[in-house]
């Protein structure tokens, strides 16, 4: 993990950052925590691909469990409740 203090950013500039960040992702620490994460351009494009193929994957399997029948439907939020009550019982 890479990681410098604010106070180095504030003395240096971005060239602070753009020394670590080869190396892969940057924590910022302000007042003796962590604060920030700076990443690359090409590492955020990862994140954010990840990102939308889980959030593919959770609707498909969702699609799924309404096409095979394992998908229960309320006709009111009270209905709902009663049902997750007795569930937890």
């Amino acid at each position: 993990m890479n990681v410098i203090p604010a106070q180095e950013i504030k003395r240096r500039g971005i060239a602070a950052v753009d020394e670590l960040i080869a190396k892969g992702d940057v924590h910022v620490i302000r007042n003796n925590q962590p604060q920030y994460v700076v990443l690359s351009e090409e590492r955020y494009q990862e994140l954010v691909a990840e990102a939308n193929e889980a959030y593919l994957a959770r609707v498909k399997a969702s699609l799924q469990d309404v096409k095979s029948g394992r998908v229960r439907k309320f006709t009111s939020a009270d209905d709902l409740l009663q049902a997750l009550a007795e569930d937890g019982e």
